[in-house]
């Protein structure tokens, strides 16, 4: 499957999954769909303000699973898999790079942006559909629907909040 069909599939996968993870009073953060190993994978991340439980993430496999068996969406085999998203969590929406200001984040780009598809650095916001973030001491505004993944980069987060003489922006 190539990346533009890949991303279509995850797009009809997530329109189609989101309102039932939403019913189960859960948000659904993230969908990746790839070739591992153990065969195909459908990856979904979901989370809530109070944390997601082994419990939460049985639930929604068993109602998101039952769904996808009667709506037969993908055309072979797959594992399905639902995940907390940990402290290096996915970030896809501009609430939840808003939420994390300050942070070291880890951003890859579909096409290069001054060069380079890979940046890591430090969050300063969100403004006019960019990700502004300090990276190698350059300032870049990365558009939204360039960004092929986001995550936060919690323990580098940490780290940098306990350098003395830093200062985390907020």
């Amino acid at each position: 499957m190539d990346r533009k069909s890949r991303d279509e599939f995850i797009k009809k996968i997530w329109e189609m999954v989101e309102p039932v993870v939403v019913a189960e009073g859960v948000e659904l953060l993230e969908v990746e769909f790839q070739r591992e190993p153990v065969g195909y994978v459908l990856r979904l991340y979901i989370d809530h303000p109070d944390g997601v439980t082994i419990d939460d993430c049985a639930r929604i496999s068993s109602v998101v699973g039952d769904f996808l068996d009667v709506t037969d969406p993908i055309d072979h085999s797959y594992n399905l898999e639902v995940s907390s998203p940990g402290l290096d969590r996915p970030l896809r929406k501009v609430e939840h790079f808003m939420a994390h200001k300050g942070s070291i984040v880890k951003i890859k780009t579909v096409e290069p942006i001054e060069n380079r598809k890979s940046f890591k650095g430090s969050l300063i916001g969100v403004t006019e559909g960019r990700v502004e973030m300090e990276c190698d001491g350059v300032i870049f505004k990365i558009p939204l629907e360039a960004i092929e993944k986001a995550r936060l980069m919690y323990f580098d987060t940490q780290r940098l909040s306990k350098t003395p003489g830093r200062i985390r922006r907020k």
